[in-house]
């Protein structure tokens, strides 16, 4: 598939109330009349059925926790693991992707970044090879055409696998963007968390390295969100690991859903633009193995909500449906093969309320 794609449903942001967002604590109540959680949130938890193993799940409604739930334990290599409760940190994976769009947004919407201006990279700068013609577009949408192989098999090649724990770790910026190209820039997708450490690079670099990446990602995200358990990770390079590595509570992980949710808005502030959400929100390329509509480091549905979600390894999830004013997460552990059963999970809970 490779397009037309669906028409995208754009903007219905739901307005915030003043003074409603989740600063110390979350607001609580009962789901609408007509929806009904206990049956999909156990399914979740069912240690035996397609998620395998649920660390947490949340459901926002209208700004409020309307289902919450913790279970397992996370592994431990010494002793025994780490009981999951509402205060521990869990791992984003690749959700932290949608976080770095978030920069981008801010940047792009302060006219200090234009995606279709070729990418600042300095391994691309004298390259005669067609890489100097990569743009921030191409590689928000996962369209540069470098030649990465994004495989977690054990004994399979693989370029994640190599950048972040082998010979790319201590630079995953320069490994990614040192590879050839594999298709002309913008011909094909080819999903790449090499790539998005060539983004957070760029990123870190505008923002003056390491110290001011983690000043504007307090400043302009974690912060004015009230995210006060996230935790980034930066490689030995100084670049914010935005492919992979964001540690937060599910608590902290869904006022990020709600942000998006908004239309950007948070706390009474604008943190990025409606439009800039509304771009996360347009697909622009067919996955052909996980059969999924991709937009700019986000993964939009193609309903007729306008249904969008950041996407982690082992079926890390924060879904977004803005008409429906609803947010759900998931992180656990699901096989990768499995993951589209985490998808028909969250589907379940976003049909429930649109039922009603």
């Amino acid at each position: 598939m490779s397009g037309p794609f669906p028409a995208p449903v754009l903007g219905g942001y739901p307005i915030e109330p003043p003074g409603s967002w989740p600063t110390d604590a979350w607001e609580r109540r009962d789901p609408p009349n007509g929806v009904d959680l206990d049956e999909i949130m156990a399914l979740a938890f069912d240690a035996d059925g397609p998620l395998q193993t649920t660390y947490a799940a949340i459901v926002v409604h209208r700004g409020a926790i309307v289902a919450e739930r913790y279970g397992g334990e996370l592994p431990s290599f010494v002793g025994s693991g780490t009981t999951v409760t509402a205060t521990t940190p869990l791992l984003s994976w690749s959700m932290a992707k949608t976080m770095l769009a978030i920069m981008v947004g801010t940047l792009v919407d302060e006219g200090r970044l234009d995606l279709d201006e070729h990418a600042a990279v300095p391994e691309w700068r004298d390259a005669t090879d067609g890489r100097s013609e990569i743009t921030l577009r191409h590689l928000l949408a996962m369209r540069d055409g470098l030649d990465f192989t994004e495989e977690y098999v054990v004994d399979a090649p693989s370029d994640v696998v190599a950048m972040l724990f082998g010979a790319g770790a201590a630079d995953m910026a320069h490994f990614a963007a040192d590879r050839p190209l594999a298709a002309t820039p913008g011909s094909r997708f080819n999903y790449s968390s090499g790539t998005t450490n060539i983004i957070s690079r760029l990123v870190g670099d505008l923002f003056g390295g390491e110290a001011g990446m983690r000043a504007a990602l307090d400043e302009r995200l974690f912060g004015p969100l009230s995210m006060t358990t996230a935790v980034p990770t930066f490689d030995p390079a100084g670049t914010f690991i935005a492919s992979s590595y964001v540690h937060a509570t599910a608590e902290d992980f869904a006022r990020f859903g709600l942000m998006l949710c908004r239309g950007g808005f948070a706390h009474g502030r604008q943190i990025v633009s409606a439009d800039w959400i509304d771009q996360l929100r347009i697909p622009l390329s067919f996955d052909e193995e996980d059969q999924r509509l991709y937009s700019l480091q986000t993964w939009v549905g193609g309903d007729h909500l306008g249904t969008f979600w950041c996407n982690g390894y082992e079926g890390q999830r924060i879904v977004a449906c803005p008409p429906l004013d609803l947010v759900v997460v998931r992180l656990g552990r699901t096989v990768d093969d499995d993951t589209g059963a985490v998808d028909s999970w969250w589907q379940q809970i976003v049909d429930a309320f649109d039922a009603v």
